[in-house]
């Protein structure tokens, strides 16, 4: 097989995506508000009975469990593709830091780890004049090392003046 997905893996991901599709739209909820409001103007007439409630109850059940696995795959590719198009870009940009290709396959103590440098990195950028100029922790720390000694070294010699 290689990369070549199945005909049937076709049809069900176009299928899918149709179905994705339509049922974020405003005439899925229409419809679906519909189905709503004509099983409760039914009740009267069926007498509120049980099977009148298990009409809708295992309706609601069916479409709900189905759809939690079509929105999850629907997420799934989503987030795929933006971890690619954001992994191409720091792969593209000079400076940037290249632990973030593929963070999303870190663990999520690995996450902690690098959410704590990219808050320090904050930090120092905040100290900077721009935002722009930090790419990477290590970046960040120099320059702002080396600034700060630039700002001493000024200091000084208006100190001595």
């Amino acid at each position: 097989m290689g990369n070549k997905p199945n005909r049937l893996s076709l049809l069900f991901e176009n299928f899918a995506r149709g179905v994705t599709r339509f049922t974020g739209s405003t005439l899925a909820f229409t419809i679906a508000v519909a189905i709503i409001v004509v099983w409760g103007a039914s009740g009267p007439i069926f007498h509120y009975s049980d099977t009148w409630q298990l009409v809708i109850n295992t309706g609601t059940t069916i479409v709900t469990f189905l759809m939690v696995f079509l929105i999850q795959r629907s997420q799934n590719n989503d987030s795929r593709a933006v971890h690619l198009k954001l992994n191409e870009i720091v792969a593209a940009l000079e400076g940037a830091s290249s632990r973030l290709v593929n963070v999303e396959d870190l663990s999520e103590d690995e996450l902690k780890v690098l959410h704590h440098y990219y808050q320090r990195i904050a930090e120092l950028a905040k100290k900077d004049s721009s935002l722009k100029e930090s790419h990477s922790i290590e970046e960040a720390a120099v320059r702002h090392e080396t600034r700060m000694a630039a700002r001493g070294a000024k200091r000084g010699k208006a100190a001595t003046k």
